[in-house]
C-alpha cells in the first residue's frame, strides 16, 4: 500500500492550516474554571472561514459543489483542527454529508448537500446511545407510522446540537421492517424532540436528545443497508484523526517547555529519563498516525483486506484513544506543576484529549469489537 498524499490532499490541508492559524484556543474561559458550557454555541467566525475555503464541501462531488475528496482529505484537515482544538462541528457535519451523498437519495442530495455544503446548514449525528459507550442504533426505534415514521428513544452526549439545524440519528426498525437500522434527519425544532444540556471534559455544550413520537417524512429517513456502519466508521476515523492533531501538538509544546526549562544548569531534555518518555510518547504517535491512515484509506477505497474496514477503524481507535491518554498524561508530567496553570493551554488539550478518548467508545469497547472480528474471520 502507499499512504503518499496526493496533490489534491495535500492542497486540502494546507488550506486549512491556513484557516486555523488564526485559531488561539484560549479564545474562550477555561473549562477548568467555568462550571458550565465555556460558551454558548460553536466559532461561527471560523465556520464561515472554512465555507469560504471549500472545506465543509470537502467530500461532496463537484455536482453539488465539492471538492470530490476523501476520508483521507477529511482527515488530514480534522488533524489541523485537533492541533488548535477548532471548536466547530467539522467532523459531524462532513460525515452526515458524506453519508447523504453516499447512501441517501437524489431528493435529499440535491435539497441538502450545496447548502450545507456552504455552511448555511449544519448538521450534526447522534452516535453515542444511551450510555455513550453503548451501539447507537439500538437506543432509537423507528416503526412506520403510513409512509411516515416514528422515532423514540435516547440519544446522549449529541456534540453541536444546539447550534445544528438538522441532527443524523440512527434508529432500529421496528414492525415489519424489524431488524434493520435506518438514519433519520431530525430538524432540531421537531415536535416530540427535548434536549437536556450535558458538558463534556472540554467544556464543550453537548445535549441529551430524548424523541418522543418524533414524525420523519420518508424524504428525511436513509434506508439503505449499511449507511449506519458506514457513517460510524468515518466518525470514528475522523475522531481519530482530532487525536492525532492534539497530541501532535502537545507533544510539540513538550519539547519546547523542556528544552527552555533548566535543572542544575542543563535543559531538562538532555536528561535521559526525559528523553526515553518523549520518545515513548513520539512512537505512540507514529503508531496512531500509521494505523489512522489505514482505516481512512480502507473507507475511502473500499478495498478488500484480511478483515472487514471495521477491524482497520477498531485499530484505530484503540490506539487514538490509549495513546492520546498517554501522550497528555506524559506532557503534564514533564510540565511539572506548570502544566496544571490556567493561563497555559496545556490543560485545555488535556480535557480535550479526554474527551477524545471516550467519544463513540473507549480502548475497551473496540477491543471487543476487533476480538469479535477476528473470531468470525479467522486469519488463515
Amino acid at each position: 500500500m502507499d499512504f503518499t498524499f496526493s496533490e489534491e490532499q495535500l492542497a486540502a490541508a494546507e488550506a486549512a492550516r491556513g484557516v486555523f492559524a488564526a485559531v488561539v484556543p484560549d479564545s474562550v474561559p477555561s473549562p477548568a474554571l467555568t462550571t458550565g458550557a465555556v460558551a454558548e454555541g460553536f466559532d461561527r467566525a471560523l465556520w464561515s472561514r472554512l465555507a469560504d475555503a471549500d472545506l465543509l464541501s470537502l467530500l461532496l462531488a463537484e455536482a453539488h459543489g465539492g471538492s470530490g475528496l476523501d476520508a483521507v482529505a477529511l482527515c488530514l484537515v480534522l488533524r489541523e483542527a485537533g492541533r488548535v482544538l477548532a471548536r466547530v462541528p467539522l467532523l459531524e457535519h462532513s460525515a452526515a454529508l458524506a453519508a447523504v451523498q453516499v447512501h441517501g437519495g437524489p431528493e435529499q442530495a440535491g435539497r441538502l448537500l450545496a447548502r450545507a455544503g456552504r455552511g448555511e446548514l449544519v448538521l450534526t449525528v447522534a452516535a453515542h446511545g444511551r450510555t455513550g459507550h453503548d451501539p447507537a442504533e439500538p437506543a432509537v426505534t423507528a416503526r412506520r407510522d403510513g409512509p411516515a415514521w416514528l422515532l423514540d428513544g435516547v440519544q446522549t452526549a449529541v456534540p453541536w446540537a444546539y447550534d445544528a439545524d438538522l441532527v443524523v440519528v440512527p434508529a432500529h426498525t421496528e414492525g415489519t421492517a424489524a431488524g434493520r437500522t435506518v438514519l433519520a434527519l431530525v430538524p432540531r425544532e421537531a415536535d416530540g424532540l427535548s434536549a437536556a444540556e450535558q458538558i463534556s471534559t472540554s467544556g464543550e455544550r453537548l445535549a441529551e436528545l430524548r424523541l418522543r413520537s418524533v414524525r420523519v417524512g420518508p424524504e428525511d429517513v436513509i434506508e439503505a443497508d449499511g449507511a449506519w456502519e458506514w457513517l460510524h466508521s468515518l466518525l470514528v476515523t475522523g475522531t481519530c484523526a482530532l487525536a492525532l492533531g492534539l497530541g501532535e501538538r502537545v507533544l510539540r509544546m513538550t519539547g519546547d517547555y523542556t528544552g527552555k526549562r533548566e535543572q542544575f544548569g542543563h535543559p531538562i531534555a538532555t536528561f535521559q529519563a526525559v528523553a526515553v518518555q518523549a520518545a515513548d510518547r513520539y512512537i505512540d504517535l507514529r503508531a496512531m498516525e500509521a494505523t489512522l491512515w489505514q482505516a481512512a484509506w480502507r473507507i475511502a477505497s473500499g478495498a478488500p483486506g484480511a478483515l472487514p474496514a471495521a477491524g482497520d477503524v477498531a485499530v484505530a481507535k484503540i490506539w487514538a484513544a490509549e495513546g492520546v491518554r498517554r501522550v497528555v498524561q506524559t506532557a503534564q508530567h514533564l510540565h511539572g506543576g506548570f502544566g496544571a496553570d490556567t493561563d497555559y493551554p496545556l490543560h485545555r488539550y488535556h480535557a480535550w484529549a479526554k474527551h477524545l478518548e471516550l467519544a463513540l467508545g473507549p480502548a475497551a469497547a473496540y477491543e471487543e469489537r476487533l476480538g469479535d472480528l477476528l473470531a468470525t474471520h479467522p486469519l488463515g
